[in-house]
């Protein structure tokens, strides 16, 4: 496994269907249900949780995907950091790519399995 980076650029141009949010724009709040991902097709955004920033995510990169996976409510609100155009991808569609292509499974599980281990690393010693 080659670095922790997992680049999703490719289901980002397999549609033409694309959402744009301007600097600073909320994408969706924490508490927001959830019914699809997202890919970065250009720009930045910001996860937050509360006035903190957990991660900054740019082109080729997910997120909402928890949500989809354990069918809770958002656990963070993303912010456009930049004019951002983001790809929404369905629970449809999201459960067609993770049935179909278990690569595809892999790659979501490695995402989060490097925001685990981010978070993990993030905490204090106690």
């Amino acid at each position: 496994m080659s670095g922790s980076f997992v680049d999703f650029t490719l289901l980002a141009r397999a549609t033409e269907d694309t959402r744009t949010f301007g600097a600073g724009e909320i994408i969706f709040r924490e508490g927001d249900a959830g019914t699809e991902f997202f890919v970065v097709k250009s720009g930045k955004v910001a996860i937050r949780h509360g006035n903190k920033t957990l991660q900054l995510l740019g082109e080729g990169e997910i997120f909402g995907e928890v949500a989809l996976i354990d069918s809770a409510p958002r656990s963070a609100t993303v912010v456009a950091e930049t004019d951002t155009v983001v790809v929404p991808v369905s629970e449809k569609q999201f459960l067609f790519m993770t049935s179909e292509s278990p690569y595809f499974a892999l790659n979501v599980m490695r995402v989060l399995a490097r925001r685990l281990r981010a978070s993990n690393t993030a905490l204090p010693d106690g």
